[in-house]
């Protein structure tokens, strides 16, 4: 038998299962680069339009609807003179399962996400402390580099890109991956036997 090969965060299935399948797992991993690239062209032009020319988003969303609706007047008012069928315009309605759906998963996550600051606070789990507090002041230097619209746009760029890059040499990833997980716990070994073990076992993780 085949010793079993290392995965990152225990992936067992393919990349693109992982995703989800389907068309959103197509267009993250580029299976169609006209697409994939048409979209990540439009979120550079979107970035560059609102924060290198300074562009404001009501202003963009009202000058579109003006244009918009402007042609659509006058090519149904013309229509009649030019002998041509006026425009098809599209109903266009929110289905009612989506937006529970969407809902009912928003609110799941935010459940979580309470749950888990919750469990912190009583002081259960130090490890996860420390990665929260870490994930927290990461974010806040990051914020003061740059503002929300490009911090936005550098997770979209690496969301992008990374899941099928990833795909094309998670080979050399995992095995790079499994060396720093080795790493990292003697790391965390050592940092456990000096400092976390001479905390009061009240503050240390506790066993439900």
């Amino acid at each position: 038998m085949k010793a079993k090969i290392y995965r990152l965060f225990g992936r067992e299935r393919p990349v693109h299962s992982v995703l989800g399948g389907g068309k959103p797992a197509d267009l993250v991993l580029w299976r169609n680069k006209k697409i994939s690239g048409g979209v990540l062209a439009g979120a550079t032009a979107i970035w560059l339009l609102f924060e290198v020319m300074e562009y404001h988003l009501l202003t963009l969303v009202c000058h579109c609807l003006i244009v918009s609706l402007a042609i659509l007047f006058l090519w149904s008012n013309a229509s009649s003179f030019i002998n041509k069928s006026p425009p098809n315009i599209p109903e266009v309605k929110i289905p009612e399962d989506v937006s529970v759906n969407v809902a009912l998963t928003l609110r799941y996550e935010i459940n979580r996400g309470f749950a888990t600051l919750r469990e912190i606070g009583h002081g259960h789990d130090l490890k996860k402390f420390l990665i929260v507090i870490a994930g927290l002041w990461l974010f806040s230097v990051l914020g003061s580099c740059c503002n929300f619209l490009t911090l936005f746009y550098i997770v979209f760029v690496a969301l992008y890109t990374i899941p099928v890059l990833y795909e094309k040499y998670e080979d050399k990833v995992d095995a790079f991956g499994e060396k720093a997980m080795i790493e990292l716990k003697k790391y965390y070994a050592i940092f456990d036997e000096k400092c976390l073990s001479k905390i009061p076992k009240g503050l240390k993780d506790k066993k439900h």
